[in-house]
């Protein structure tokens, strides 16, 4: 027996889906506004949700988007109108919406409805961090902004931020309900059957994951399906967290391509710009990971939410949801300490090698010289003294990489810097 959560201000329409659902042998539960479903939900996970969008308190949507934001949307939830707008609609699909009923609902459509519902919800599985849940900080909110004045553009997107930032929650947000969504684990695809990647996308979203690491004929190949996403009806949103101007003075990536991608180009902050976020985070990460009931009922104490707020995070939010799931799976107590947090962190914390040279008791600047020549000097000879190649690899044109080798005092012989 399924149970379902009514959500509507209207007595008549309450009583006659619960008289409807109840024949088909559902178990209904009641809730007349925004406040007694908000309740509800607190207390128990329902198996999907009928959530009307106007209601007196407070709108379907704003409990949707707080559902969303709290990592409490691990069910179906349909939503229901009679006056609302295509806009509407899209809004509640991207926020997570899994389907939009207009009033007055037919039954053989409400029916139809509330079984597709069901069934995609007998194994709640934890959510990708939607647009929604990267976070409330100021930084977030106008990244939001952002892409919410971009989101009906057909232009090429470039996405520019560190690994883990949320590329993939941007490119979801972009994309339009009931139309494909192409995000191709490997890229040599491009390269090899560009227009076939094209027909995939058709009248949908292709997301391309980090196209600085393209090479030559994966960029011709990417320049040539720049020119006919128009006929397939294709938005292309690309990302990357190296520099690509960079990248074009070292001949390393191509300039028209380069061009082509950065028209309209939006910055993701790092999660230690907004580490505000960390706390929040952590705990909607942890709540869908025992909702879903991949973990055992666990909660973070206030020393450990603190300490993951604390660390730098240089892989994101992928390396705080994997962190996470760490916690919840090794922590011995149903209360996850600051001690487990320290503990796992350090496993997962990449120090400086064994025996490195690099001291950590130096000025800023004089640790950042010294990790410098250890750099470049580590790159110089995997590519055997090639400096086009070491170029090329750290992302620098030629003649800024020697004045930095000069002052750092590394030295290279007039033969490597002739190479190339």
């Amino acid at each position: 027996m399924s149970e379902i959560l009514v959500v509507d201000d209207e007595v008549g329409i309450r009583e006659l889906l619960l008289e409807i659902l109840q024949d088909e042998g559902h178990q209904v539960r009641l809730a007349e506004s925004a406040t007694q479903a908000r309740a509800f939900r607190n207390q128990h996970r329902p198996d999907m949700v009928l959530l009307d969008i106007w209601m007196p308190d407070s709108d379907g949507i704003t409990l949707l988007k707080e559902w969303a934001a709290s990592g409490q949307l691990t069910m179906p939830v349909v939503m229901m109108s009679g006056h609302a707008t295509i806009d509407t609609a899209v809004e509640a699909t991207r926020i997570g919406a899994f389907d939009f009923l207009e009033k007055p609902i037919g039954l053989q459509k409400l029916l139809g409805t509330v079984g597709r519902a069901l069934r995609k919800g007998e194994v709640p599985s934890p959510q990708a961090l939607t647009l929604a849940s990267l976070g409330k900080s100021p930084l977030i909110d106008t990244l939001k902004k952002q892409l919410s004045q971009v989101a009906n553009l057909t232009v090429p997107l470039l996405l520019v931020g560190e690994r883990g930032a949320g590329a993939d929650s941007c490119a979801r947000f972009l994309h339009l309900p009931n139309t494909p969504f192409v995000a191709p684990e490997s890229l040599s695809m491009l390269g090899e059957a560009p227009m076939e990647l094209l027909a995939q996308a058709k009248d949908g979203l292709l997301y391309l994951h980090e196209v600085a690491d393209l090479g030559k004929v994966e960029q011709k190949g990417l320049l040539l399906a720049l020119g006919r996403l128009d006929r397939f009806n294709v938005r292309l949103v690309a990302a990357t967290s190296r520099s690509l101007p960079a990248m074009v003075d070292s001949g390393s990536f191509d300039e028209t391509l380069f061009q082509a991608l950065s028209g309209l180009t939006i910055k993701l902050p790092s999660l230690r710009d907004h580490r505000e976020d960390v706390p929040y985070l952590a705990t909607r990460l942890l709540t869908q990971l025992v909702e879903a009931k991949e973990a055992p009922l666990r909660q973070l104490s206030t020393g450990a939410l603190n300490a993951l707020r604390n660390y730098d995070w240089p892989g994101n939010i992928a390396q705080l949801n994997n962190i996470v799931r760490t916690l919840v799976v090794t922590a011995l107590n149903e209360e996850i300490t600051q001690e487990d947090v320290s503990r796992t962190l350090s496993q997962f914390s990449a120090g400086p090698p064994a025996g490195s040279p690099l001291r950590l008791d130096l000025p800023l600047r004089e640790a950042r010289d010294a990790f410098e020549r250890i750099y470049f000097e580590h790159h110089i000879r995997e590519e055997s003294g090639n400096m086009s190649r070491v170029a090329e690899k750290v992302g620098l044109e030629r003649t800024h990489l020697y004045r930095k080798l000069k002052q750092l005092g590394i030295r290279f012989s007039k033969r490597d810097s002739a190479e190339g």
